[in-house]
């Protein structure tokens, strides 16, 4: 494979020009298509095989327009100066239901003035209006039109605001400031890491020529498959990440390269042949890792996964394509433009000196950070998972807004409301038969039921559909309870299915709870398999699968400080409710949703690799040339220490960049991706795994014959490129 990589890196070298306008114009191309055509995204929750999923089927069939999941879109009035009952306040009300008929596909309009639609105090009302065949994917556009016919009432001095029935983590999410943010950033460690402009933009720019071309690809694809909403958002994080790393691993070996004396295009062939191959590796482990999440049993969640690993496709294709046309471009003047007092000192200096020290004293360092890690993660063993509710969207949001009010109207439960779809065990003519009557009695008795709706009928009369309204907040723990007892109702001949949003967050997490092992053990499978193809290694390949779980427990700590405990959530912007002191807004606990953590997880551990990768390679390159493992152990840090502590850096300046986000989701991912890469780049790689490697000595290069000889050839290290001190021991070891 390096031989390859190296024709590869040499090929676009000598053609860099056509290579850099064949990728300009690619991304261009995409984005351009994109944008022009539209980017369809999907909000599709489905779960098969779920009850809820069952529940939401039966709605389709027969109950009327509106029941079906996107056909109901509601409208909470507040009258701050008096009853909405008064007769001027009524009047204007009942002007805004006349506009809103008048639009397309409306085909109910039910007034608040019924049993159930005003609040007690009797200024909160709601109008619920119940839309057919209109486009289900334009949600929030229909919403937006049904709110703007609703202005003869805020022309009579009432509030009107959309209740959103998608959580936070559902809606849109639009790119901006933060991804600016985070590229400044990136492009200010990298000039202090090289010293000069000209090298410090190779990466950026490879980065977001990447990114788009991901993008803009994945926008096309709206046009095929159900593209989730946040799959763009995490495709930019994730791109621009991986994107920058990747171009800076292959420019510094290249440098590198160039000071020792070696022409620019044989340069480049060595740099892809050897860099090329760990970064073409530590982009299969981050794609291995997105993959697995297909055995999630969650759709919306495979989807994601997939999707977001285009980005980390596109990040290795730019890396070993676009980055050696613009070294053959540049040539030496890619230390042009060099900036004052920086970049003068070598980069191993410093990191071989920890790669001494730690070598000299393995088991204190190694004791000392499982200590420090085992504290970081102890805090993972509180986190609390549940939905998402619109208690949580920015203060000043609409959908915030519209959570408080039906809160205060209704009771907490209102905004999360259970949707009973019972199958009947023969027809019935009405709603007030027996059978139906006492499955309405079983539901309003369970304990947490505030109050249940009218049955209603479908068309057959062999299905009836009961609104159950709890009494908590969909984010409260007890609702799922609440839904599990309700599901539990016997009647004889009745088969009770519940659905609604709280309902369907309760499966998901039911199920993400079931496959959790094995999407774990798959990745971790797997991504071990792919290092010892690449090290022929197989205690290299187990120990690197260790590590990155390491890590991950002390990401999944700090999501618990900050989100579980609330410790600091005012400070990631997190807004507590109104009126909530200053102890209570910035202790302000937030649930997480139950599919983040795996999703988290296959990122995580996939982006963690990239470094072991990077690290290991070096260490092997060395072993290779003189066959003393300590002395390995400290040149690899040393001459890998700076160049993955400012690929960490970066990373971290990008996802730290995207907690500035609204989004309670982006904020979980942001804060557990910048805290597990600083980890891996800090404790683990710099303490941890030289400790061991130290401590296992030559048995870290171990490879029993039998499975030596099964291995293909797939090396990563281009260590044909290498001169040798000495015999290559390892291919000793991999015969003993």
């Amino acid at each position: 494979m390096t031989r390859l990589l190296g024709r590869l890196g040499g090929w676009c070298a000598r053609h860099g020009l056509a290579v850099l306008a064949l990728w300009v114009i690619a991304a261009a191309g995409l984005m351009g298509g994109s944008l022009a055509l539209g980017s369809p995204v999907s909000n599709d929750v489905s779960i098969p095989g779920t009850d809820a999923q069952r529940a939401h089927d039966l709605m389709r069939s027969g109950f009327g327009p509106g029941y079906a999941q996107g056909g109901t879109v509601q409208l909470i009035l507040y009258s701050p100066q008096g009853p909405l009952v008064e007769e001027r306040r009524k009047q204007a009300v009942e002007r805004a239901m006349d506009r809103i008929r008048e639009l397309p596909h409306v085909k109910v309009v039910e007034t608040p003035y019924r049993k159930g639609g005003i609040a007690s105090n009797l200024q909160i009302g709601l109008i619920t209006v119940r839309m057919e065949g209109h486009d289900t994917t334009k949600l929030a556009e229909t919403t937006q039109a049904v709110s703007k016919a609703a202005d003869p009432a805020r022309a009579a001095g009432l509030e009107v605001v959309a209740a959103d029935g998608s959580s936070p983590a559902d809606k849109e999410i639009k790119t901006g400031p933060s991804e600016i943010a985070g590229v400044v950033c990136a492009l200010l460690v990298l000039v202090f890491a090289f010293g000069t402009l000209t090298a410090a933009l190779v990466p950026v720019f490879t980065a977001l020529v990447s990114v788009a071309a991901g993008l803009g690809l994945i926008g096309l694809l709206g046009h095929v498959v159900d593209v989730p909403k946040q799959a763009g958002i995490m495709a930019t994080m994730i791109g621009l990440g991986v994107g920058i790393d990747y171009a800076l691993f292959l420019l510094s070996r290249h440098r590198r390269l160039l000071a020792s004396g070696v022409g620019v295009q044989e340069s480049i062939r060595r740099t892809v042949a050897s860099s090329g191959g760990a970064v073409v590796f530590a982009g299969g482990t981050v794609i291995v890792a997105l993959s697995a999440l297909m055995l999630g049993g969650f759709p919306l969640l495979r989807t994601l996964g997939w999707i977001t690993g285009i980005s980390v496709v596109m990040a290795v294709l730019t890396s070993v394509t676009l980055v050696p046309a613009q070294l053959g471009l540049l040539g030496h003047r890619v230390n042009a433009l060099k900036v004052p007092f920086l970049g003068r000192r070598p980069e191993s200096s410093g990191w071989a000196g920890l790669g001494a020290w730690v070598a000299r004293r393995p088991w204190r360092v190694l004791i000392g950070s499982v200590v420090v890690l085992a504290a970081l993660a102890a805090p993972a063993l509180a986190l609390k998972l549940g939905p998402l509710d619109d208690g949580y969207a920015a203060q000043d949001s609409p959908s915030r807004r519209a959570y408080e009010l039906m809160a205060t109207g209704f009771g907490p439960g209102s905004n999360g409301p259970m949707v009973v779809v019972a199958e009947l065990p023969a027809k019935v003519a009405d709603a007030e038969a027996p059978v139906v009557e006492r499955l309405s009695r079983e539901i309003a008795d369970v304990d947490g039921v505030k109050h249940v709706t009218e049955p209603k009928l479908n068309e057959s009369g062999r299905s009836v559909l009961i609104q159950a309204i709890p009494e908590y907040a969909p984010s409260d723990d007890r609702t799922a309870g609440v839904v599990r007892e309700v599901r539990a109702i016997s009647v004889p001949g009745v088969q009770v299915h519940v659905g609604g949003e709280v309902a369907a967050l309760t499966d998901a997490g039911d199920r993400m709870s079931e496959r959790t092992p094995l999407v774990i053990g798959v990745v971790v499978l797997l991504s071990a398999l792919l290092l010892l193809l690449a090290f022929r290694a197989p205690v290299v390949a187990v120990k690197a699968a260790v590590m990155n779980l390491v890590s991950l427990g002390a990401a999944f700590g700090a999501l618990a400080l900050v989100f579980s405990f609330g410790l600091g959530s005012g400070l990631v912007g997190m807004d507590a409710p109104l009126g909530a002191s200053y102890l209570q807004a910035f202790f302000f606990s937030v649930p997480i949703e139950n599919y983040v953590p795996l999703m988290l997880f296959a990122v995580l551990f996939g982006l963690s690799m990239d470094y072991e990768v990077f690290l290991l390679t070096a260490v092997r390159q060395a072993y290779l040339r003189h066959g003393d493992n300590t002395r390995a152990v400290a040149e690899g840090l040393g001459s890998t220490g700076r160049v993955i502590t400012s690929a960490a850096l970066i990373m971290v300046s990008v996802f730290v960049a995207f907690i500035a986000y609204p989004d309670p989701m982006v904020k979980t991912f942001g804060v557990g991706l910048a805290v597990a890469i600083a980890v891996d780049a800090t404790i683990i790689r710099g303490f941890l795994v030289p400790a061991t490697m130290v401590l296992l000595g030559r048995a870290n290069w171990w490879c029993p014959r039998w499975l030596d000889r099964l291995l293909p050839n797939l090396s990563v290290e281009g260590h044909e490129e290498e001169p040798s001190e000495t015999p290559r021991p390892a291919r000793h070891l991999a015969r003993t």
